[in-house]
Formats: C-alpha cells, structure tokens, sequence
C-alpha cells in the first residue's frame, strides 16, 4: 500500500487566510498604531525574502529572536514558519550568556533583537562566530535594521513553504525549574491541532469580530493563544512598553471591546485589586484565562465578583503546549459548595487524556495522589538532542508532568504540586499547595509560598515566604495559631518570614526555585 503524505497546512496559511477574507480589519493594535490583516501578510513577506535573500535562511534554519512584544515579534514568527524555518524565542529579561546558551542549543542560524539587548548580540556572536547575521529591531551599531530590511523588500510575495506534520516550527525553551532550560520542540501539526484545541476549550465562539489583550510575553504561552486566534482573525491588542498597568489594561478593555486576554494568576490579582476596575467598561470581556499557577480560591472569589463569569483556567506544561485539563467560565462558581469543585484545574481537554501513576507507572484509581501523565497531539515530540531527558520524561508512551495530584470520578484534576516542591519532614511527605491555600485565607496574608528548608532533627521544615496584606501585620505565632486543626501538624511550617514583595518570574509566576534563590542572594536562609 503507498504511504499517505503528512502533509499539513503550515501555521502562515492562518494570516494568508485572513488577509484574503479580511484584507482591511485590524490584526494588531499598538500605542497609536493599527496594523491590517493585509498590512502584516505584506510585512510578514516582506521579511521572510529578506531572511532569504539576504541571510540564506530556508526549510528547518532556526531563527533565534530576542525581544519584548511587538508587531516586529509578531511578523519574525510568521515569517519564520512561511519560509518552514523554526522560529526559537527567548525570555526577553534573560541575561548575554542565557543567550548565548540558546544560541548554542538551537544552533542558530540568524539573531533578530532588540537594538537594547547589544551585550546578548555580543555574547550569540561570540558564541555562534558563522551565523548568518544579526538583526535589530530599532536602529543601532551591531546589526541590520529590520525596518530598513522591510522596506527594501517590500512588495516581494513569498509562498507558505510545504510542510509535513513532524516539520518543526517553533523551540520552546523550558522555564528551567531544574538545571539548565531545554528546548521542547514543537511542530506543525502538533500546533495546527493546539489552534482548534484553544478555539474549542477555551474561547469558543471568538471570530473576527473579538479582540484579544496580550499581556505576556509572546515567547512562550501568550504565543500559543495569538497563534490559535490567527484562525479565526481575532485582532490582538500589545501592552504599551514600561511594564504591566492595570489601569492601561482596562483602558483597552474599554476601547477595544477587548473579550479575552491570556495571563498569570498574580496578574489576574493585581488587575481585580485595581481601583481601575471599577472605573472602566469591561463589559466586552468572556474569556479572561489564566494558567502558569494555581490561583488561590480567595483571589478566584474576589477576580469573580470584579469580572464575572469570565474565568477560564487551563493547566499545562511547554511540553504539552498548555493543553492538558481545562477549568471552564461555567464550571467556576465564588459559592464554596460541592458544585465547585474547589481546587480543581478542571478536566481533560478535547484529544487528550490524563492519568495519574506510581513511581513504577501503574495507573491509579480515583482520590489516589500520584504524578500526572498525558497523552495525545498536544504533546510534543521531545526534547532537542537530549536523550536523557527524553527517556525521563516518557514512560509507556505517556508524558511524565513531574506535577503530582489526584482524579476524582468525574475525572477532574486536582494538583497537590510540582514533584520538585515537596520536601520530606520526619519521614513525611508535604506538598506545599493545601497549606499556602489554607493561610491565603487568613486576612493578613497577601501571597505566600513555602519551602522546604535543612532541620537536624526533622531532615527538612517548611519555611513559609508571606507577603503582608496591605495595612495588616501579622507575625508567625498568629498564623501557627491559625493553621492549627486546618492541617496536620507535620505539614505545618516550623519558621515564617516576612517580606514586602514576592519575587516572580518574566511570565509573572511564583515559583519555589525563585523564591529560594531569592531568599539566599539576600542572606535570609
């Protein structure tokens, strides 16, 4: 029998589809500028012949990039994947010689930058000497403009490359919770099936109609959701530069008629704690998603009074392109009642398939805590020449989250925590979650997170991390007292420190490994 092809759309058909179909609607609003669908296929094309003609790059080159949110973000990833190059973004906060890493790593053919990040330049070229070339978005010393490339190639059409369904487009590189980021690749099918995935569990109903705010970085899942909305022609609204302003982030609602944004649990609270969500229209909103952290039921109550029935979490990894359960804007409720499946992350999402496992990866029945696993198209075909991590993370066909949690019958997904978070105390194991839940819920408790710190007598202690409530004190007898008969008393903290602000990542996560690195610069363990 002749083989079928594994031909699959490339992921530019999405803009070539919409240029056609809505030449003139908005694709990207920025500051005082709109960009039509037309407008960025011809930048898009554009670009792509510049990359060709001017660098060389073709079929599987990888094009590291950068840089913060921009049209220019934008329009190197389209062009990458419309030329079947692999578009590989970074952390823009990440330091020269992380850069350089990835460089390295993907074995980059070509840097595109921002003009503010010549030591990263610096470090990729000492680091790749033969690549193709660097270019910058803003002017500057050390590479070749981008908007000069534009305009020199400007009017030149360029075809969506053909492209099978295990063609790579996009490295995704870890958060690196543990030892050095790595680089997940992704593909063209696995992302053509994510794109129907979001459009299906998570923003059903959007079209060209809806408008979405991009308030993460486009690196890594705020990428994924713009890519999922090019399906449909869902125009995209960026965040001014200067940092995160909720009071600029309701402004947009308002004049948008913004109706879905993709974010963290700790900006979902800044944004509901605003004063400005009482000022502006966000009538227009459906969909507010949030992922990358549990959020903690107290902000959940207080961000569903704000908003509405607008919540939607999903719970993911890179490695499965965040698609692994979803917790929908009818499932969330602010009653505490059995209905509300309070704690859960929700259930599996359309094509995929959960199971919990033991340490010998036997599948367990409901209420049994053991680590999740998945399966199906979100997932991703390994890790970039690491074989090592590969066979970690693979079992039996199954992908090994590392997180740890539980089913219950209805198959919704509760998480306990990462496998990483746990720490061991008198021979116990404590998952952190359940308790920092537990003191969120005291009044002078703004955010926590605990550690599991060296004790001689008990091998390890929690050390729990708090942010103060805004005008409230508190001290660490008070909260012991508060715990006490909520927890067991092993899980229970042995130390508390106090400080004025949680240190969070560059997607704005609350992660153990910060906190403690955090913790050691300043000399406080």
């Amino acid at each position: 029998m002749q083989r079928r092809s594994n031909r699959v759309a490339n992921l530019a058909h999405f803009l070539t589809k919409n240029a056609a179909r809505w030449p003139q609607r908005p694709a990207i609003h920025w500051g005082d500028a709109t960009w039509s669908w037309k407008d960025l296929d011809e930048r898009v094309s554009a670009f792509a012949n510049a990359l060709a003609a001017d660098f060389g790059i073709g079929k599987g080159d990888r094009v590291l990039v950068q840089a913060q949110n921009s049209n220019q973000m934008i329009e190197v990833m389209l062009a990458a994947f419309r030329l079947g190059a692999v578009w590989v973004p970074c952390n823009f906060r990440q330091a020269p010689g992380e850069t350089a890493y990835a460089s390295e790593k993907a074995n980059a053919e070509i840097l595109v930058c921002d003009s503010a990040f010549a030591d990263q330049a610096a470090a990729v070229r000492a680091a790749r000497p033969d690549m193709s070339g660097i270019v910058t978005i803003g002017e500057s010393a050390f590479g070749t403009s981008y908007e000069d490339l534009i305009r020199r190639h400007m009017g030149r059409s360029v075809a969506n490359a053909p492209v099978d369904h295990t063609d790579p487009c996009w490295l995704f590189f870890t958060s690196g919770s543990t030892g050095r980021p790595k680089a997940v690749v992704l593909t063209h099918g696995q992302i053509g099936f994510v794109a129907v995935n979001y459009m299906n569990d998570l923003l059903p109903g959007t079209s060209e109609q809806d408008a979405s705010l991009v308030i993460a970085p486009l690196s890594h899942g705020a990428g994924l959701q713009l890519i999922a909305q090019l399906s449909c022609g869902a125009a995209h609204v960026l965040m001014p530069d200067g940092g995160f302003s909720p009071a600029e982030a309701f402004r947009l609602f308002e004049k948008y008629k913004v109706s879905n944004l993709f974010t963290v649990p700790t900006i979902v609270k800044r944004l509901v704690e605003d004063p400005s969500a009482d000022r502006f229209d966000h009538s227009s909103l459906r969909h507010v998603i949030y992922a990358g952290a549990p959020m903690y039921r107290e902000d959940q109550k207080l961000a569903l009074q704000k908003l509405g029935p607008v919540l939607v979490q999903y719970y993911g990894l890179g490695e499965v392109t965040g698609n692994i359960t979803v917790h929908r804007a009818c499932d969330h409720s602010v009653e505490d009642g059995p209905a509300a499946k309070v704690g859960t992350c929700g259930t599996e999402r359309t094509g995929i398939e959960v199971s919990i496992q033991d340490d010998d990866g036997t599948i367990l029945p409901p209420h049994e805590t053991g680590e999740v696993c998945v399966i199906g198209s979100a997932v991703c075909s390994g890790y970039l020449d690491d074989e090592d991590a590969n066979a970690k993370s693979f079992r039996n066909g199954w992908f090994r989250t590392g997180d740890i949690g539980h089913m219950d019958e209805e198959r919704f997904l509760y998480l306990t925590g990462r496998a990483s978070d746990m720490y061991i105390s008198g021979g116990s194991n404590v998952y952190p979650k359940e308790v920092e839940e537990v003191l969120l819920t005291h009044p002078a408790v703004s955010e926590v997170a605990i550690i599991g710190i060296p004790d001689p007598q008990w091998g390890e202690v929690g050390l729990a991390v708090c942010v103060p409530a805004t005008g409230e004190t508190a001290d660490a007898a008070e909260l012991s007292d508060f715990l006490s008969g909520k927890v067991s008393r092993y899980k229970m903290p042995a130390r508390y420190l106090f400080i004025d602000e949680m240190p969070t990542s560059a997607y704005g996560k609350i992660t153990k490994k910060l906190v403690r690195e955090t913790l050691e610069a300043k000399g406080l363990l």
